[in-house]
């Protein structure tokens, strides 16, 4: 029998890649994309944080449950990426990491403790102890708007504000579906790490109420750093095809950056603000009948 597949870690990864109008399988032992012709293309899925499957995508058992032993997360999405209607799981198995964020969430003066710090991140600054949760995001709110004006001027386009409708697409300006299909690549990754690092997606401390409300709150820690930029040099250009040009200056980025070396512990970094510790298995509870085996992968990742 072959070796127990055993994921890599986050860090040493592709970021991501997206697949449309064909269907992904194992054949040979290999994980491929076929298209309507037959013709296969083979992915190296143990070295992709996140595959992003877009219309016209099938996805057998087979590659389903090999992209879950290598950790790789799948997302179906609308067409350019905005929209999101789901994901798998292949993280996010950890128990003490789950009650750590949710304890934190669920403490006022742990979450507001959070949010500062994720703001003092952001914004490379000392954020006043005694500010609330609203009056920080209230702060937010100027600072980023100025941010947009100040990167569009830069890259030499018009800004009239954020403005998208994700029921109608085409409803938005160039500039404004350029940063949608930037920052759906960002969430994607995001949400990859997040899971590798053993969190929930939907727990977050300054968004709240979605599947990925945490998601949101540690991508905003990258977002002018990289997808930004980047979207709004690709208006500049007004290419052909503007969704297409953003994800490869999306994946090159990432890469230059070394984004999926940062993200893992932004994240360890910000909850461990909140001042609280990762709780202890109680001691009458019950082991697992059979031990998981630690390897080199994330502590996210399912054994």
């Amino acid at each position: 029998m072959l070796p127990k597949l055993k994921p890599i870690t986050i860090k040493e990864r592709f970021s991501l890649l997206f697949l449309e109008r064909g269907e992904l399988d194992v054949i040979d032992g290999a994980f491929v994309l076929v298209d309507k012709n037959g013709v296969r293309t083979q992915i190296p899925v143990g070295g992709i944080a996140c595959l992003m499957l877009e219309p016209g995508s099938r996805v057998s058992h087979a590659a389903a449950v090999l992209a879950a032993q290598v950790g790789c997360l799948l997302i179906w999405v609308g067409e350019a990426a905005v929209r999101l209607y789901s994901a798998g799981q292949p993280g996010g198995a950890r128990a003490d990491r789950l009650l750590y964020q949710a304890q934190l969430a669920l403490n006022e003066e742990a979450r507001r403790k959070v949010v500062r710090k994720m703001y003092e991140m952001r914004f490379n600054e000392t954020m006043s102890e005694d500010y609330s949760v609203e009056q920080m995001r209230g702060i937010e709110g100027a600072r980023v708007k100025k941010l947009y004006a100040i990167l569009a001027k830069r890259a030499g386009i018009e800004w009239n504000g954020r403005y998208y409708d994700y029921t109608d697409w085409d409803v938005g300006d160039l500039q404004n579906k350029c940063l949608s299909s930037a920052t759906s690549c960002l969430y994607g990754v995001t949400e990859a790490a997040v899971l590798a690092a053993g969190y929930s997606p939907a727990i977050g401390f300054i968004h709240t109420g979605k599947p990925r409300s945490f998601i949101y709150d540690i991508a905003d820690l990258f977002k002018f750093e990289t997808v930004v930029p980047v979207a709004f040099q690709i208006a500049a250009m007004n290419p052909s095809n503007p969704e297409r040009a953003v994800r490869v200056a999306c994946r090159d980025v990432f890469r230059e950056t070394r984004l999926l070396k940062k993200i893992i512990p932004a994240i360890e970094e910000v909850l461990a603000a909140g001042g609280l510790t990762i709780p202890e298995e109680p001691p009458e509870a019950i082991p697992p009948a059979i031990p998981n085996e630690r390897g080199l992968n994330d502590v996210g990742h399912r054994p």
